[in-house]
């Protein structure tokens, strides 16, 4: 469990903390405990959300679990900047759908003192990196990495796999569109784009089981 790294020598220092993973692993429940402590520190914090995620709620966070918490859903990263005046902590959920310039600006309020908590997804429906979570995992203090359970074998779940739908990137949807699946399951139904065995042979590498 992450245990918040505060400052006792007085000066207000800003840090990023990423939480990412599958669908249904606990990422937006982590950042709602993440945010609730903090406002139990009587800390100003404030949360924001991508304003195309309407799924459970137009304004609030709201878990899987249907924990929820307040917040101010924002269209582009820009608008983040503009609505976080005089806050401690900030919460950001669904980051993934975030365009790239949200990297900006979670390191401009970090730089400005300010504590800044991200949950999105990791990997998109194809089990490439998504949006700008792959960037924002780069330069954060702390990663935290959360798991689902596999709906095919019960192993530990780190992807998401899309049931039905369009072949568009972002894709809402909850358990009647999405699974979590383990990387073998994954890979059952969704084969890898590049065959390695041809790309190994192409470099002149001997594949280890042959």
């Amino acid at each position: 469990m992450f245990i918040e790294n505060y400052s006792n020598t007085g000066s207000r220092k800003g840090w990023i903390e990423v939480v990412c993973g599958s669908m249904f692993s606990g990422k937006t429940e982590e950042l709602i405990r993440r945010m609730k402590r903090a406002k139990y520190a009587r800390q100003k914090v404030e949360i924001f959300k991508p304003k195309i995620d309407t799924r459970y709620d137009d304004e609030k966070v709201v878990s899987h679990n249907e924990n929820t918490i307040p917040s101010s859903p924002v269209e582009k990263a820009e608008e983040i900047l503009l609505l976080a005046n005089n806050i401690e902590v900030a919460g950001i959920d669904e980051a993934q759908f975030f365009d790239p310039s949200l990297v900006d600006v979670c390191n401009h309020l970090a730089n400005k003192g300010v504590r800044v908590i991200v949950a999105g997804l990791d990997m998109d429906y194809l089990g490439n990196p998504f949006g700008p979570i792959p960037d924002l995992m780069a330069t954060a203090e702390y990663v935290t990495k959360v798991h689902a359970i596999c709906l095919k074998c019960g192993s530990i779940a780190n992807h998401s796999h899309r049931l039905k739908g369009e072949n568009s990137l972002v894709e809402l949807g909850e358990t009647e569109a999405y699974e979590p699946l383990c990387r073998d399951c994954f890979y059952k139904i969704q084969p890898p784009l590049i065959d390695t065995d041809i790309k190994l042979s192409e470099m002149g590498i001997r594949h280890p089981k042959n």
